[in-house]
């Protein structure tokens, strides 16, 4: 697959709408009662935005979310938002959404129903996860016993996140709010697992963000896209091994690979990483939802 040129989004106005805040992905602008959403090309890895965007990856993630969310409570039918926008109809189209506001609640929620990545890295060392010991024996990329629910502090842009006990979230949100969250979030990720594995793809882990709207849990963001979940070819998968993946693992890699330091500036990609990542975004989405998006 040929993968080209993408859009390119930059910063400012929407229309008369002004930019309200920039993430290392996504740009939001305040609409009043709504949010418009836009998902960029830009991909981050440790935290850092990387110089270079990658093709498609803002349709991509936008797509696939629409898909998770089955299409209930958002819009991303460009036509039917407010006339403030329709100046840059072409720009929006297939790489936004409009949507409540919520009041943001300030946890990442991570759910791991196998060992890899980081969490890999740390039970070699320790025998643990994010603090929480498990059982002895595992190998890399094993399936879980069950799943583990790890919290993580919600960083601001340039900042790292940093993981937490399920007590300390508790703490910070209050216990009857954290343990609707975990409950929430294991059920969306068996759901999603189930419908993953049927698409040929493992759903390794993912992470979640939840908000409220008049005292109700709602889930925001972007959900089991690359950038939040790890997703394996489930015909080559083989614990004791580092699968081949459908997610952003491959920029991480090359760059731990050359030595990046993890810190800004972050380096530019080389031109055919930048094409690999395209084309493995590309593929998630024509599993899970069915059909190519070009």
């Amino acid at each position: 697959m040929k993968i080209g040129t993408a859009p390119k989004i930059t910063a400012g106005a929407i229309g008369i709408v002004a930019l309200a805040n920039r993430g290392k992905v996504r740009d939001l602008y305040d609409l009043g009662e709504q949010l418009l959403i836009i998902s960029t090309d830009r991909i981050s890895a440790f935290d850092v935005v990387l110089p270079n965007g990658i093709p498609y990856k803002g349709q991509i993630l936008t797509g696939l979310s629409e898909f998770w969310f089955d299409y209930t409570n958002i819009t991303t039918d460009v036509s039917q938002y407010p006339d403030a926008l329709q100046t840059d109809a072409e720009v929006l189209e297939g790489r936004s959404m409009l949507v409540r506001k919520a009041n943001r609640i300030d946890i990442e929620c991570v759910v791991r129903g196998y060992i890899a990545g980081s969490a890999w890295s740390e039970y070699k060392q320790d025998g643990t996860v994010c603090g929480e010991k498990l059982p002895a024996g595992l190998v890399e990329s094993e399936r879980l016993p069950e799943l583990i629910f790890t919290p993580s502090t919600k960083a601001e842009q340039g900042e790292h996140d940093e993981n937490i006990s399920i007590a300390e979230m508790e703490e910070a949100i209050g216990k009857d709010l954290s343990e609707k969250i975990i409950q929430t979030s294991f059920a969306l990720f068996e759901a999603a697992s189930e419908h993953a594995e049927k698409a040929g793809i493992i759903l390794c882990d993912t992470k979640f963000e939840f908000g409220q709207i008049d005292g109700q849990l709602i889930l925001i963001d972007e959900v089991f896209t690359p950038d939040s979940s790890r997703f394996w070819p489930k015909d080559e998968y083989k614990p004791g091994s580092s699968p081949r993946s459908f997610d952003k693992q491959y920029v991480r890699d090359y760059l731990s690979d050359i030595g990046w330091n993890k810190e800004p500036p972050a380096p530019e990609l080389p031109a055919e990483v930048i094409r690999q990542t395209s084309e493995k975004y590309l593929e998630a989405y024509r599993l899970i939802v069915g059909r190519e998006l070009l």
